[in-house]
């Protein structure tokens, strides 16, 4: 078997923090690679200085035999590496064929390059429209064009970050067809991903990482994802234990709630209609863009709705966030940095923003500085969230240890109601299990739960009842005990009614 890539003693350290120490692998020509290890261990760093976006401290990396030190993407992607990151990098009022032309070095012209399109998107069941605009596309299809982007470069080694977030189980189907045929062609793939069983379905070999170092590796087939989890904390894992709470009066009810999209290429909200009672966790399933923003919008009250929503019976259309928060209707949007967390502002300060009337961190319209910082730390504890001090920006946390942070945020503050999109998005699989346990918890002690999410498997670990969003309607809530995952999957892609 060829080595690829070889990484010799990779060490980058941030002030207050080795990210990787003395990091050590090979990458097999032909091969999938998973790298794992919880939130901030590594990971991201490390897939950083292979695509040329970060430079070692020190170490070295070797490419098919020779020295590799790419001094940015260009050099990498000169090199034959290509990267699918998490979030998407494209422009909804362009197509697919000027998206792809923009991550180009030479793009060719426009007739040439649709048809280079059409060719390797059928030759690997990737399907793309190159003259379609990317605001009309799916979350899928959107994937699509990252990763055809990637593969008009003729790629040695493509990274992947996370790719099966935003899809169906279809769709992930598909793309595991399409990874296992080009590592066939003899592509290597380095795959970063949370979802433990898809590593043991797909990858030939992992790497565990935790706190920057190299701890292990394994072959995911003769594994289970409880033990490669624990290989990536190094203790034995929780597991979320649900109750059955019976459920008490309603608390939130929306009575056909319509709300026109200000995103021109948002989806619009039709007739939505639920209600969240005490002690239930309502779980909303759907795929990418279908109005899981404008709901959460409509909900928090940064979108104004018109006789719509009651809390507890009253009516609430009218109040702003804060207003709704006082009340203890408290939300976590899916954006975690820009939305939910200020970038350039410590958790500290961000803690505050969220939390000062329900934790009384002012005084007369003086902040408590003591209070904010005691409430800042007491999410940093109980939530295990990875950073050197609470002074730290939000900016600084790894994406996984920012959103602990956010939820953790929301759920010491004790609501009545919490709204919650993509919970556990980006985080390892303890961290998953202690979010799920918190809520569950929440859940238990009265509170009602509304979790919207694209993991399918979450929502039927944690929901009571659930419904399916879908071009902006709602079905009808129903029990969750009883429904799988694969009826769910073709409820989300629209291949069967969604009102079940």
């Amino acid at each position: 078997m060829t080595t690829l890539l070889s990484l010799a003693d990779l060490t980058k350290a941030y002030p207050g923090v080795v990210a990787n120490d003395t990091v050590s692998l090979d990458i097999v020509q032909g091969e999938i690679h998973a790298l794992l290890g919880e939130n901030g261990a590594g990971k991201s760093t490390l897939v950083k200085m292979i695509y040329g976006l970060v430079k070692p401290d020190s170490g070295t990396m070797t490419l098919n035999g020779t020295a590799f030190a790419p001094a940015h993407p260009r050099a990498a992607r000169a090199s034959g590496i290509a990267m699918v990151f998490q979030h998407f990098s494209l422009f909804e009022a362009l197509t697919v064929a000027e998206n792809i032309a923009l991550g180009m070095e030479n793009a060719p012209k426009s007739r040439a390059l649709a048809q280079r399109i059409t060719e390797v998107s059928s030759k690997y069941g990737l399907t793309l429209t190159p003259k379609r605009l990317v605001g009309d596309l799916s979350a899928g299809e959107r994937q699509r064009v990252e990763i055809v982007r990637c593969l008009l470069q003729n790629p040695r080694l493509l990274i992947m970050d996370e790719p099966t977030s935003v899809l169906t189980p279809q769709e992930v189907e598909i793309l595991f067809k399409t990874l296992r045929q080009l590592t066939a062609e003899g592509t290597s793939i380095l795959y970063i991903s949370h979802k433990l069983e898809e590593i043991k379905t797909l990858c030939n070999t992992a790497t565990i990482l935790r706190l920057g170092k190299v701890v292990g590796s394994c072959t995911p087939a003769n594994e289970t994802a409880r033990s490669m989890a624990e290989m990536m904390v190094g203790t034995t894992l929780k597991t979320p234990t649900k109750n059955n709470n019976k459920h008490g009066p309603a608390l939130l009810t929306a009575n056909n709630l319509n709300l026109q999209s200000s995103d021109p290429f948002g989806t619009s909200l039709k007739d939505i209609n639920f209600t969240l009672h005490a002690g239930e966790i309502l779980g909303i399933g759907g795929i990418a863009g279908n109005g899981q923003d404008e709901l959460m919008l409509a909900l928090s009250g940064e979108e104004r709705t018109t006789d719509a929503l009651t809390f507890k019976g009253e009516s609430i259309d009218h109040l702003a966030p804060n207003d709704r928060r006082v009340l203890g209707l408290l939300t976590a949007p899916e954006e975690r940095l820009g939305h939910a967390a200020a970038p350039d502002m410590s958790l500290i300060e961000n803690a505050f923003m969220t939390g000062h009337k329900r934790q009384i961190l002012t005084r007369k319209g003086i902040i408590k500085s003591e209070a904010s910082r005691n409430f800042a730390r007491a999410i940093i504890k109980k939530f295990d969230v990875r950073t050197p001090s609470s002074d730290n920006t939000a900016r600084s946390l790894s994406g996984g240890n920012l959103q602990k942070f956010v939820i953790g945020r929301e759920i010491l503050q004790r609501p009545t109601v919490f709204v919650v999109n993509q919970p556990t998005w980006g985080v390892d699989a303890a961290a998953a299990a202690d979010i799920r346990t918190a809520i569950l918890e929440l859940a238990a002690e009265g509170a009602g739960i509304l979790v919207i999410s694209q993991d399918l498997d979450e929502l039927m670990e944690i929901s009571d009842t659930f419904a399916i969003l879908s071009e902006g309607t709602l079905s009808k809530p129903r029990p969750a005990a009883g429904m799988t995952v694969e009826q769910i999957g073709l409820l989300m892609g629209g291949t069967e009614t969604v009102n079940v």
